[in-house]
């Protein structure tokens, strides 16, 4: 794969700062988070990929069969054309630390990536992930720093599956963050401040 893989916005990094990705959910595009990571990291870099797969005119990063219901085949091919996405870009920065941002679908394909290839980032971020499966064990995750974001009452994404999640990957030696809110799927004011400790730590 290349840094031509997808459509996607592209800013370089100035100094000394990361280069973040971002990763929308369903229905979104390239354009949702790049404001967000510039007001958090002003100088940070950003790679975001538009969503190739559509679901009748939404964008995502891949099929699914149902809500919550993934189609996992696809799901395998689209996560390693993601990461090797993310790695052509990697390799033009090879001095720079890597950040991942997903939220909802955007999320799960950056989960899906760290699963399989977590030494593509530095860091990375879930906003309210959906994982409906056990993921294999990952020794490349111990020591990586992860925030996950969660609504205590998300129709979507089920608070016991992301407390799950958060488990695996501290079952991996990961360090995690879980910031939970009591909303839904929305994202609100307390993860965005949990969001930007986290990445300007």
């Amino acid at each position: 794969m290349t840094i031509t893989s997808y459509e996607a916005l592209r800013k370089p990094p100035a100094a000394e700062a990361p280069l973040v990705f971002t990763f929308h959910g369903t229905g979104g595009n390239e354009f949702q988070f790049t404001k967000l990571v510039e007001q958090i990291i002003p100088d940070a870099g950003i790679v975001s990929p538009r969503g190739d797969v559509s679901e009748f005119g939404a964008l995502r990063f891949f099929r699914r069969k149902g809500e919550g219901v993934y189609d996992m085949d696809d799901l395998a091919l689209r996560t390693e054309k993601m990461a090797g996405f993310i790695a052509a870009h990697k390799a033009k920065h090879p001095e720079r630390l890597i950040y991942g941002l997903g939220y909802s679908n955007g999320a799960n394909i950056l989960a899906a990536v760290l699963f399989k290839h977590p030494e593509l980032f530095d860091q990375a971020v879930l906003m309210h992930p959906l994982i409906p499966w056990t993921p294999v064990p990952q020794a490349g995750l111990k020591g990586k720093p992860i925030l996950i974001t969660a609504g205590e009452r998300d129709p979507i994404c089920p608070l016991p599956l992301t407390q799950e999640l958060a488990a695996y990957f501290r079952q991996q030696g990961a360090d995690v963050e879980l910031s939970p809110h009591s909303g839904g799927h929305e994202i609100r004011q307390n993860e965005l401040q949990d969001l930007q400790t986290f990445l300007t730590r």
